[in-house]
């Protein structure tokens, strides 16, 4: 279902039973639309599932594109990409937290928008958080509250460590 900004309230079955275009999320009883990424947004979708996919055995680690996450009971959000730990059950919408997620900024994101948005993956218990802004291209963590500039995904000797510029290169370039 196309749709604009949807206003009234809805319920949850109306909108897990709905086919949202593109991918919106439920905010306590509001649908949101999501910024339509474009070309630069795709491109960097693809090279972190690139980066993930060759790992997924050694990490028991699954990355997946706008994959429905209930953050709490009235609240769904649609990360660009979600890194699910694959020893947790399998769910057609995620309800454990995933071990990471990646928002890719889009020319129509707003910092506030956002920003409920990264206190929602925390308050979940989501450990990585990341959001990229594909125009430096540029990495921040939010962590404790607050949004800072980073590009380490964990920490040395953890099993998942990289530095995102290695994701970067992945990203073709015009």
């Amino acid at each position: 279902m196309a749709f604009g900004a949807v206003t009234e309230a809805v319920s949850i079955e109306a909108y897990l039973s709905g086919s949202w275009e593109p991918a919106a999320e439920y905010v306590d009883g509001v649908i949101e639309a999501r910024p339509m990424g474009e070309r630069e947004h795709a491109a960097w979708q693809k090279a972190i599932l690139q980066w993930f996919l060759p790992r997924e055995g050694q990490w028991r680690a699954c990355a997946l594109p706008e994959l429905r996450v209930q953050v709490a009971p009235r609240r769904f959000r649609v990360p660009d990409v979600a890194v699910l730990d694959t020893a947790q059950p399998y769910e057609a919408v995620v309800t454990h937290p995933p071990v990471a997620v990646f928002e890719i900024l889009s020319p129509e994101d707003t910092f506030t928008r956002l920003l409920r948005k990264l206190e929602d993956y925390a308050a979940m218990g989501i450990t990585h958080i990341w959001v990229i802004d594909p125009d430096g291209p540029r990495y921040f963590r939010y962590a404790d509250g607050a949004l800072a500039a980073a590009g380490e995904f964990g920490a040395p000797g953890d099993a998942m460590h990289f530095r995102l510029d290695q994701i970067a290169q992945l990203v073709p370039r015009p």
